[in-house]
């Protein structure tokens, strides 16, 4: 005889299945390169408009993954300015401050992990927050101070990477590291990609060169819903008086070029990040609007992107 569910036991396995998958939303807590916008000592065009009162402070380039079922968040990249977007994650939040459940860094470059200073016992007295990186940057960590007091307090618990090996942080969502080539003084850099509710978002804030990688990235945004990229630099020049060849990263005019060949659908995923202060696409309206016309979009922080289904 065929067993017959009854309806009441559906509905309390269907509301258990509910609780147990989060509802996620990515969310852009910065946008700016390490040292944020504006810069200590310039005193450039760019960033007296900002102490002018004509443009807005930018926060350095990070990402949270919000839980709001579970009211937790995943953060990308633990940033200087990591005080105040906890802040903007917390207004985000409806007002509630969200634990912070683990932290993913790429790399050992200031703007990606000196606010793993306010998780010390100075600050928030974190306890035991998972801090997922590979495995360069985990001895780096361990070795060096101030760094190091933070694992030997309890304050974060290391959590090292293997290259392309996801991790799952909650049913369902999943985060894979994968290798860029970058300069890597201190650590290896990673990119990641972030899988939750049936989609895709890769995050690669950081890279050298879009031909030194051995993945072409048009490809790599194909398989995205969403990829946000290193737009460091708009073009050359930016730096009168500096090599810009000692720090390399894609132009965005490079970036542009490599995908107007692709269709709208491709360029329309991707989001610039990662900008310094003296990129024209924090101030220039301008540039902003024809970039727009073409297709691609500039971060912004604040942004909120749906993941759960």
């Amino acid at each position: 005889m065929k067993k017959v569910i009854p309806p009441l036991f559906v509905v309390l396995f269907l509301t258990a299945e509910a609780l147990a998958t989060p509802r996620l939303d990515l969310v852009v807590l910065g946008v700016a390169q390490d040292a944020g916008y504006p810069q200590a000592g310039c005193e450039k065009a760019c960033c007296r408009a900002h102490w002018e009162g004509r443009e807005p402070r930018r926060f350095a380039a990070s990402l949270a993954l919000l839980d709001r079922q579970g009211n937790q968040a995943w953060l990308f990249e633990a940033t200087p300015d990591l005080k105040d977007q906890l802040e903007l994650l917390r207004k985000e939040n409806g007002g509630r401050p969200p634990s912070i459940a683990g932290i993913f860094a790429t790399h050992a470059h200031v703007g990606h992990y000196a606010g793993l200073i306010h998780f010390g016992r100075e600050v928030m007295g974190g306890r035991g927050v998972p801090l997922y990186v590979l495995p360069r940057f985990a001895e780096f960590l361990r070795k060096n101070g101030p760094w190091s007091l933070l694992v030997e307090l309890g304050n974060v618990e290391i959590k090292t990477l293997t290259p392309e090996v996801a991790v799952e942080v909650a049913p369902g969502v999943k985060v894979r590291p994968f290798l860029v080539p970058h300069r890597d003084e201190f650590s290896e850099t990673a990119g990641f990609a972030i899988e939750a509710g049936g989609r895709r978002v890769l995050f690669l804030p950081d890279i050298d060169k879009w031909e030194k990688w051995s993945r072409p990235i048009e490809e790599e945004v194909a398989k995205a819903d969403l990829a946000f990229l290193d737009a460091t630099f708009y073009d050359e020049g930016e730096l009168p008086g500096r090599n810009m060849a000692e720090i390399p990263h894609p132009l965005v005019v490079e970036t542009v070029r490599r995908f107007d060949a692709q269709p709208a659908a491709l360029r329309e995923k991707i989001r610039l990040i990662h900008l310094n202060h003296t990129n024209p696409l924090l101030t220039d309206q301008k540039r902003r609007a024809d970039l727009l016309a073409r297709g691609y979009r500039v971060a912004a922080e604040g942004e909120v992107f749906p993941l759960s289904p």
